[in-house]
């Protein structure tokens, strides 16, 4: 089973975070999440840290732990995978 821990690094507006993916091999990635983005997409539904949890679930779905970046900004996850943006937009403003 993976587990996935976050950390906070630095808070808004800039976030940086750390995840640690462990599962097979374990892994650890910084990544960065603007206020602007985290509100556009979550509505401040959630806390920051679980839609970077959130997001890793949504990556670890289509690929392994080893092969997510070990650096970037949560919006590149979009270029990858078009349907991500409106996942979350969906998972978390559907109310």
């Amino acid at each position: 089973m993976t587990q996935i821990a976050i950390k906070r690094l630095k808070d808004f507006p800039q976030g940086k975070f750390e995840v640690t993916v462990r599962g097979n091999t374990v892994t650890k990635h910084q990544v960065t999440l603007k206020q602007e983005y985290y509100d556009n997409l979550t509505a401040g539904a959630v806390s920051a840290e679980e839609f970077v949890e959130t997001s890793f679930e949504f990556l670890l779905a289509r690929e392994p732990n080893t092969s997510i970046l070990s650096e970037f900004g949560l919006r590149v996850i979009s270029n990858y995978f078009p349907v991500y943006e409106q996942e979350m937009k969906s998972k978390y403003q559907s109310s």
